[in-house]
Parts: structure tokens; sequence; C-alpha cells
């Protein structure tokens, strides 16, 4: 039987790489696609009319230009936008990286139901957040390495061993410094740590070193890597795997902020309960033994949303009247858009429009687009900006 499993997985394998080599051809890796004059001003913060008049005034970088006169910039050339305009404005910022009094923003994706939208929340979050200007680092904790796949990765062929955050926090002379296993990613301003079924090795290994005492402690671990690399950032995004285990728990300890999500329906709610208890009554010992719990915010997501579907939208009105401004007011609703672009292991942002129907793609991209909006609201008061 075991050979049987082996076989599976080795062909499944196989595919999976041929499949990312048709896609991505010719070297199998990704790359961004360009955005629209429309949609650069509206990262940027201008108008269109503006930005055409820059560039037809030859001011900051230039557009490509099609055949039928659409123009568009590629994401480094919206960044390279966006340092102009802040050198040429009076005040205005273009340019939302973190002062030097700022802290680094650390966002830990958590809920230990599965399907309860943590990665998805988590990709489009970074990848948000890069769009927008930041400096942004994507933790995959998951030993199942959703978000790495749907960085170009695939985690079983790709990443080899001592490459992902278990590198960096385990307990012998093989340990390595988070910098060495940073990725780059084809999104510009968006750096990876990627990860696989290596991860399970930290829950092995702690509860060995917690018998033995003589470590570092287990929940400072996760900390102690992002923390060496802190300056790099803005943001970091953390998403968890769908367990309470020694690596969530790190995160949980490492984390400025927590973002759980929630698909709104009883049995997912009545396994949040479940983990807010537990949570809660580990993370006590934990900070009965040194662990820093400081968060700035704690919000609940509220993910796989249908509107139109009446015991959901009872259990959205049942949750914000129990936990009020900890639920975002925007909820991720379900989209076809969204698991369309997962078929190419993409995100919504990194489709275009015309791939879908206009109402379908605008409808799922506005919602995206609000959850994200107010997290980003919530990073700018945790530094003291007023909006």
């Amino acid at each position: 039987m075991a050979d049987v499993i082996a076989g599976d997985g080795a062909a499944l394998s196989a595919e999976l790489v041929a499949m990312r080599e048709a896609l991505f051809p010719p070297i199998s890796r990704k790359s961004l696609r360009q955005f629209s004059s429309i949609e650069t001003a509206k990262l940027v913060g201008i108008a269109d009319g503006y930005l055409r008049q820059l560039s037809l005034s030859g001011k900051g970088p230039q557009p490509s230009i099609s055949t039928g006169g659409r123009r568009s910039y590629t994401l480094d050339q919206i960044n390279e936008l966006r340092v102009a305009l802040e050198e040429g404005s009076k005040g205005k910022r273009y340019v939302p990286r973190r002062n030097s009094g700022e802290h680094c923003q650390v966002l830990a994706v958590v809920n230990f139901k599965g399907g309860s939208g943590k990665t998805t929340t988590a990709a489009h979050l970074a990848q948000y957040l890069a769009l927008h200007g930041y400096r942004v680092l994507a933790v995959d904790l998951d030993p199942q390495a959703s978000l790495t796949a749907l960085h170009g990765y695939q985690p079983e062929y790709d990443i080899h061993a001592n490459q992902t955050m278990y590198a960096a926090v385990r307990y012998d002379s093989e340990r390595k410094r988070l910098s060495d296993i940073i990725r780059k990613t084809y999104f510009p301003g968006l750096d990876l740590v990627p990860g696989n079924l290596e991860l399970m090795e930290y829950e092995h290994d702690t509860p060995r070193a917690l018998a033995e005492r003589d470590a570092e402690p287990f929940f400072g671990r996760v900390a102690s890597a992002l923390g060496s690399v802190s300056e790099q950032y803005d943001v970091m995004v953390l998403d968890c795997p769908p367990q309470l285990g020694f690596l969530t728990l790190g995160a949980l300890c490492a984390a400025t902020g927590l973002l759980i999500t929630v698909h709104p329906q009883m049995l997912d709610v009545m396994s949040m309960c479940q983990f807010l208890l537990m949570a809660s009554d580990i993370l006590k010992v934990v900070q009965e033994s040194g662990g820093d719990l400081d968060y700035d915010f704690i919000r609940y997501v509220v993910t796989r949303f249908e509107p139109v579907d009446a015991p959901q939208t009872q259990m959205v009105a049942f949750m914000r009247s129990l936990f009020r401004e900890r639920v975002l007011n925007s909820t991720m609703v379900k989209s076809t858009a969204v698991s369309d672009a997962g078929l190419s292991k993409q995100t919504l942002y990194e489709v275009g429009r015309e791939n879908f129907s206009k109402q379908t793609y605008d409808r799922a991209v506005e919602s995206l687009d609000a959850v994200n909006g107010e997290i980003e609201q919530l990073i700018s008061a945790a530094w003291g900006r007023v909006s």
C-alpha cells in the first residue's frame, strides 16, 4: 500500500511539473502582467488624465504602448512613478514605506480549521500591499505550502532540504539565517519564505528541546528569525498552518497583529470557538514563560461570504454583535473569479479583467480591495499615521 501511495505522489508531482512548464515557459517561472493606465493611476493615487500628462511630457517612467494606443506599466515602473511624484510633491506621500520610528508589522493569518480562507487571505493581502508600494515578506508556515505554490514554486520539487522557515528555527547546528532562505518573487516588493513538508520537523523537534531545556524557547524562535530581517520590510504576512502547533504559537508570539479568518457557517464558527479557547489557554502559559503578546490589533476576517445566503448573513450579524469592531466591516465574498484564477496558480490581482466577465471580476476585486484596504488602515493607525 505504501508503494501505491508513493507511486501516486510521484506521478502527480510529475504532472504538476509538466503543467507548470506548459503554463510558464521557457524557464518555468511566473511573471507579473503589466497594468493599464487606469489601474496604474488608481494604485498610485492620481487621476488617469494627470498620468497621461506626465507621460506626454516625458516625466517619470514611460509606459508600453500597444498597437491600439493603450498604455501600460510594469509594477517596477509604478514604484518608480511613486518615488518621482513624492520627490516633486509638497509633503504628500506616494511611497507608503514605514519611517525609522515605525515598527515592522507582522500579521499572522490564523485559524486551525482548514478551508477558512487563510492562504487566500494571506496571498491577496501580501500582493495588495506590494502593489501599493510596501516592502512585503510573505512567510509560508503551512507544510501544505499553498502560498509557496501560488508564488511560482512547487514545494516538493523546487524547495529542498533546509530551505524553509524550519532552517531558521531548528535546534541543531544546521540552523541558518533567515536572509539565506528568503527568495525573491516575480512580484516587485514581495519576497517569500517558502514552505514544504519539512516544516513538520519543527513539531517533532520542539518536544525534545523542551525536555532538554537548554535551547532558546520555542515561542521566541520565529520572532527572532523575523527580527533579523525586519529592517528590510514594512509588513510581514504569515500564513499559519491549520493546527495549533508550535509553529503557529511561534507566529502568534511574533505577530503585531492577528487576522482570524472565518467562514460564516455554524460548524466553522464552532471550530473557531475551540481555536480561541485553546489558544488563550496555551498563550497564557507562554506569556507567563516570557512570551510577548503585545498586539496592535486583532480582527476577524469573514471569508467566502455569500450575501444572498440568509444563514450566513445572520451569522455575520451574530459575530458583529459579539465581537463588534473586531470584525472587519468588509467581507471577502465567495467568487468563481478567485477559484478560476487559482486553477493556474494565480491570485485575482495577477489576472487581467479581460479573463472574466466584467461584473464577476469587478465584484471580486472590489471585495478584496475593501478587506485589504481596511487592513492597510489598521497598519497606518498602528504606525500613528493620521489618514
